[in-house]
């Protein structure tokens, strides 16, 4: 009989204190607690990685050499385990071509339906294009020409330079000896050539006949034969009236003879060579030299550095080159830019062929040095494409912004593939509607369809209103299928592969997802919990690592792990049916309960009476939005899932501010005016980007705490014995490291075309450091002891050096207590990345004029933590620094001392201000979603 549930017995992996635990199957289960209980140590790291081995096991040896054994997670006995399917929070691609479409396979399915059904229009003339079989082509001659003097022709050359000398000795060679040049009727003899700086059209004459008087056999070979050398497009020309009609097997345009290739799903397809625009290779950007960046002040001279790439004079070549352009045309160095003559100022920049006399430099005889002139933009260009040395790369690029491609306006396709159309509609003009609008598009579309395209289609729409079902299910009709998966947030992935696998219609298998609410306003959860009882109703497993509450008394099954973080972790707590949960004395069911609650406070902030003004704002779908950000305080931006939060703060205001304190080469999104700056002195940006992408990077060096540590062990009497420095304490340079594995405790095994492995380090016992310096201790402990102590730990340990601790300390404010200094970043997630780096910034002495701005902070958060990390943010505000928050969560907006609400809706029905003050004021907004879920957390 099948085992009903999945069990676990002995799990001992990271901190989980040999647990044992029963999952019931086919059921929707939460795990939740404290962030480090062990929520993910039991859902990824003990059941997904046992499901992970288990699979691989079942390679040929052939294939598992390629892949490498898996180790077995520190558990005694799991069964009742399905396939198993983890669907996490890391964003699925930062590949710049993969977008919404290519993830879901719905861009693949548009490709088919345009490749099929299309129909296709010339980019000339707009007129549908046509194409024939040769029987139809000698009915339309006789139709059309009847009784009339007519010349079949081959076109073999349009709009083309050069004089096609060969090409005419080629067409003499086969026999035929007239040809119509650019409209004239030429007789072709040895040597005739044309102008080769002019454009050319060239039609080989194949016959001439009138159409009635020859049989259809002699017009049927002359077609064929124009067919043949005109790659298959036959041109008529009346010879009495000079009319011309084209003919083709292939797709063309009757009235100018363009044609088009037989259209297949890569036509459409801008990864690959056959659809994508030749210009930007289907990127739809390209780089270009920025001129405000090359002359950002036209009124210094070149000798005060006007022309930034080439500094301010020297003598040097390229100055003598310059000062011999200039006695040419009449200015000097010390000429202001603004008036050098544009003849002069182009050979500069641009570069000439022409020839230019040097004087009076140490190269010797003058008479005898003749220079011609690159120009300041090739020579960027050049050291932009150096793949040699990444110090000149890096300085072209400062000269360089990304554009939108003007060959195809950004939709990354050949301009062929923009002229099939379905519904009036282009394969991009589909992929940039919203999917709401996308959805509705194609709920109607057999209605404006022919007879064989709605039998051509049938199959594919099916597919494709299924898909975006799904998608909308989970809360995604505002994004579009060309938006780039770089731009989408962790919980925005994770929803896309959510739906992804609903329409894949699997049974019997268990997925494991890592918080999908993220980045959800609480108005489009419900929908979320839909889709996941969706999933599990189609027959499988659903475990849900989670913090939400809706999504907690949504499920069949709870298990709570804590009771606290860390080594005070790794138990269950409780579980059973949300019911049980709420009957328990956790933390947790505390929260659940009302028995705990985020107190609101009595009254908000006065803030300190300045401000900072953005105007104008239209960047993505941002509807020329203004807002005011009154400073000392704490404010919160939220809004509904793709209103334009992430638009206004992350791409328009904090581009702008990091530009004016640190001279940032990120772009802000368009926007009129910004004032006020002058109030604050910095601006930082706590993000939830990994600290670092190898396991060399950890806390203890991101917050500069490890710095401290090895100065404290160079200065213990037995490193002065040995003579040992601080260096000797640092696993990134050689002297004390383990040069096994290089400092980094784990050595990387290379899989060829699977992401690099990880393995323990068998030599210094993942302690990164050799025997030697492992040996020198401070109250017992070595320098890798001290790596694996858990911040709580070290705490204690490190509590007469003020220095260390107070570091420490405000780690261990923020809720990270659990995690070891030493602990590699690439196993942190968003939320304890973004922890350590506010962490980091409260270690730094503020100026009480700083704005700190974070994106949802309360990712991976249980309610505990978020209470804890509010407590830090308001210790910023209180000092008089000013933090701005996006965020969902009610417990942050509740708090808050002002509200910006944006809305109505997300993509295009969004992108505007709904409201602007205290959360109290927000209860009487009646647009806002966010007022009616925040009622009930303000009674």
């Amino acid at each position: 009989m099948e085992t009903e549930s999945i069990e676990v017995f002995g799990a001992r992996v990271h901190n989980l204190k040999n647990i044992d635990v029963s999952i019931p199957r086919n059921q929707l289960s939460v795990i939740t607690g404290l962030s480090g209980s062990g929520k993910s140590s039991l859902a990824f790291d003990t059941i997904y990685a046992e499901g992970q081995r288990r699979y691989i096991e079942t390679f040929s040896a052939y294939a598992r050499q390629f892949l490498g054994g898996m180790e077995r997670p520190d558990v005694d006995k799991i069964t009742g385990l399905s396939p198993v399917i983890s669907i996490e929070q890391k964003t699925t691609n930062k590949n710049p071509r993969s977008t919404v479409g290519t993830i879901t396979e719905l861009y693949d399915f548009l490709r088919l339906l345009y490749a099929r059904a299309g129909i296709a229009y010339s980019y000339e003339t707009g007129e549908e294009m046509v194409k024939y079989t040769d029987e139809q082509i000698i009915n339309l001659i006789h139709e059309k020409f009847s009784d009339k003097r007519i010349l079949i022709l081959a076109p073999i050359v349009k709009g083309r330079k050069g004089h096609y000398k060969e090409l005419f000795e080629q067409i003499r060679s086969k026999g035929f000896l007239y040809a119509r040049v650019d409209g004239e009727i030429v007789e072709l003899y040895h040597g005739y050539k044309v102008d080769r700086y002019k454009n050319h059209d060239i039609e080989v004459l194949i016959d001439k006949l009138v159409v009635e008087e020859v049989g259809d056999k002699r017009l049927k070979e002359s077609v064929q034969t124009a067919m043949k050398h005109g790659k298959g497009i036959t041109m008529i020309l009346d010879k009495d009236t000079d009319e011309v009609r084209f003919y083709s097997r292939l797709l063309m345009c009757p009235t100018t003879g363009i044609s088009y290739n037989t259209p297949a799903p890569h036509s459409f397809s801008f990864n690959s060579p056959h659809g994508a625009c030749p210009k930007c290779k289907g990127l739809g950007r390209v780089n270009a030299i920025d001129m405000d960046k090359i002359i950002p002040d036209a009124n210094l001279s070149i000798r005060e550095g006007g022309i930034v790439p080439l500094g301010k004079y020297k003598n040097s070549l390229i100055f003598w080159q310059l000062e011999a352009i200039g006695r040419k045309y009449h200015f000097v160095m010390d000429t202001p830019i603004k008036e050098i003559p544009d003849e002069a100022l182009s050979i500069i920049l641009d570069g000439s062929s022409e020839t230019f006399k040097l004087e009076n430099t140490p190269l010797g005889a003058s008479s005898n040095y003749f220079l011609s002139f690159d120009g300041v933009i090739k020579y960027i260009s050049n050291q932009e494409s150096n793949v040699t040395s990444k110090k000149a790369k890096k300085w072209a690029e400062q000269f360089i912004i990304t554009k939108v491609c003007e060959s195809c306006n950004g939709n990354r396709l050949k301009r062929e593939s923009l002229h099939f159309k379905i519904h009036d509609k282009n394969i991009s003009d589909v992929s940039t509607m919203d999917l709401g609008l996308l959805s509705e598009w194609f709920q109607d579309l057999e209605q404006h369809l022919n007879e064989k395209q709605q039998i051509i289609a049938q199959e594919i729409l099916k597919e494709i209103r299924s898909r975006l079902g799904f998608l909308i299910d989970v809360g995604l009709e505002y994004l579009s299928l060309n938006r780039s998966s770089v731009t989408l947030s962790g919980g925005e992935s994770q929803r896309i592969r959510l739906a992804t696998q609903i329409g894949s219609q699997l049974v019997n298998v268990l997925y494991i997802l890592d918080e999908p609410s993220i980045g959800l306003h609480q108005r489009d959860n419900q929908r979320l919990i839909y889709s996941l009882q969706q999933l599990r109703d189609s027959g499988n497993s659903v475990i849900v690592v989670e913090h939400d509450k809706d999504m907690i008394l949504s499920a069949d099954y709870v298990v709570d792990m804590g009771p606290f973080a860390g080594k005070h972790g790794g138990e269950v707590v409780v579980a059973g049916t949300p019911a049980d949960i709420l009957k328990g004395d956790s933390l947790t069911a505390h929260y659940l309960n009302g028995d705990k609650k985020i107190i609101i406070p009595e009254s908000r902030r006065e803030g300190n009476g300045k401000t900072i003004s953005l105007k104008g704002c239209t960047g993505n779908n941002l509807k020329n939005v203004n807002i005011t950000l009154p400073l000392g305080k704490f404010i919160c931006v939220t809004g509904v899932s793709g209103s334009g939060k992430s638009s206004l703060i992350n791409g328009t205001l904090q581009p702008i501010l990091s530009q004016h304190f640190y001279r940032s080469v990120a772009d802000p999104l368009p926007y009129e005016k910004i004032s006020g700056i002058k109030n604050i002195d910095k601006v930082v940006e706590v993000n939830q980007s990994p600290l670092g992408r190898t396991p060399r990077s950890n806390p203890a060096t991101y917050t500069n705490l490890f710095g401290d540590i090895r100065k404290l062990y160079e200065k213990l009497p037995e490193s002065q014995i040995r003579g040992y420095k601080a260096g000797r304490f640092s696993f990134n340079v050689k002297g004390g490291r383990c040069e096994t594995c290089q400092g980094a405790g784990v050595r990387s095994i290379e899989m060829n075309f699977l992401p690099d492995v990880y393995v323990h380090c068998d030599e210094c016992n993942g302690k990164r450091y050799n025997r030697e310096t492992l040996e020198v201790r401070y109250k017992g402990k070595s320098i890798g002891d001290v790596l694996d102590m858990t911040i709580n730990q070290s705490v204690e340990f490190f509590e007469h050096i003020p220095a260390i601790q107070m570091k420490l300390k405000v780690l261990q404010d923020v809720g990270l207590g659990y995690i070891t200094l030493g602990q590699p970043s690439t196993t942190l997630s968003g939320g304890e990345s973004q922890r350590v780096k506010l962490a980091t910034e409260l270690a730094k002495r503020d100026t009480g004029q700083t704005m700190y701005i974070l994106d949802e902070p309360t990712t991976g958060l249980h309610f505990e933590d978020v209470r804890v990390l509010l407590e830090v943010l308001n210790r910023l505000v209180n000092k008089g620094n000013t933090v701005v928050v996006i965020e969902h969560n009610m417990d942050v907006i509740k708090v808050a001392d002002h509200v910006i609400d944006i809305g109505v809706e997300g993509g295009r029905n969004g992108g505007e201000i709904l409201f602007e003050g205290t959360p109290e004021d927000l209860l009487a907004c009646k647009k806002s979603f966010t007022a009616q879920f925040l009622k009930d957390e303000m009674k």
